[in-house]
């Protein structure tokens, strides 16, 4: 059986959104400031750190990085939090987690000044997102909203599962669905049935954090399905069963080199049988996520500064 499904690029669409982002903080009348904090040596938040400061300088924001040692404490950082909340030259100021086990993170978000939460994580935003009011949306669901717009997927009268229900993508990706009038089911690691849940989605949502979990029996025939997990395989074995021939290979060859390869929550070579559209990993949804930090930054800005 030949694949069918049509690739998602999230790369075009991440472009686009950065072009238009770009253009539109030509035309404001004062320059935006985005801070982002780091705590500790995490090497993953290191090199995301590193992707949005790069990303704002090319799109004309002026970017603040402040990396403190991983012994910060928790009064330590509030402070700082605190001090960026009051300055006027800082529209939007992002958190990068994990934070050491020392800080409590969910007290550090609610710190945040709730006009200035670039990621969409402070409860404000969170309540404004599920009364369908003007949000700061969290980056990574907003950017498969953008995804399957840009793609001209119909969201709306959709039946859309999400499997995965956490704070950062599974619950907003739900509340973004229905606002778009997607019908929505949330599935989870207690869910009963769950390939029968899955199978009758149109657009099936996979944010679960197990590599390869998705297969072809929970994809209904002709869904766009969205992979939105990271994870790293190390195993040869395993990537023989996530990949086809025109990309095992190259797989293959990333394991030898780099020790893992990058894959997400769904088996790409099952999911590109049954699905009619895929976004891959990487790739895919990834891409989105600094764009869509950049546009919440400009909307941060207006939103605070009362501009249209």
């Amino acid at each position: 059986m030949k694949n069918s499904a049509r690739i998602l690029s999230g790369a075009q669409i991440a472009e686009a959104v950065k072009r238009e982002v770009a253009e539109e903080i030509k035309i404001l009348d004062y320059r935006l400031g985005l801070t982002v904090v780091r705590v500790g040596e995490d090497a993953a938040s290191a090199v995301y750190v590193g992707n949005k400061v790069k990303t704002s300088a090319e799109l004309g924001i002026r970017s603040e990085h402040i990396h403190l040692p991983a012994k910060t404490s928790q009064a330590e950082l509030l402070r700082v939090v605190d001090e960026l909340n009051a300055r006027a030259d800082v529209d939007g100021i992002l958190v990068q987690l994990p934070l050491p086990k020392q800080i409590d993170e969910n007290f550090v978000l609610e710190r945040l000044n709730p006009e200035k939460d670039v990621d969409g994580f402070h409860p404000v935003n969170v309540g404004r997102l599920s009364q369908g009011q003007t949000a700061l949306a969290p980056c990574t669901p907003a950017g498969v909203i953008e995804i399957l717009k840009r793609s001209g997927i119909e969201i709306a009268g959709k039946h859309a599962v999400i499997i995965g229900r956490s704070n950062i993508v599974g619950k907003p990706m739900a509340m973004l669905l229905l606002q778009e009038n997607a019908t929505v089911t949330i599935c989870h690691s207690r869910t009963v049935n769950l390939t029968e849940i899955t199978s009758q989605a149109d657009i099936l949502v996979a944010a679960i954090g197990r590599p390869g979990f998705v297969r072809g029996e929970h994809i209904k025939t002709g869904a766009t399905v969205v992979d939105v997990g990271i994870n790293n395989v190390s195993d040869a074995d395993f990537a023989r069963e996530l990949f086809d021939e025109t990309e095992l290979e190259k797989r293959l060859a990333t394991i030898e080199k780099r020790g893992s390869t990058l894959v997400g929550d769904v088996n790409p070579k099952e999911a590109k049988m049954k699905a009619a559209n895929f976004t891959p990993v990487p790739g895919g949804v990834g891409l989105l996520t600094v764009a869509m930090l950049m546009k919440n930054t400009v909307q941060a800005a207006k939103m605070r500064r009362k501009t249209d």
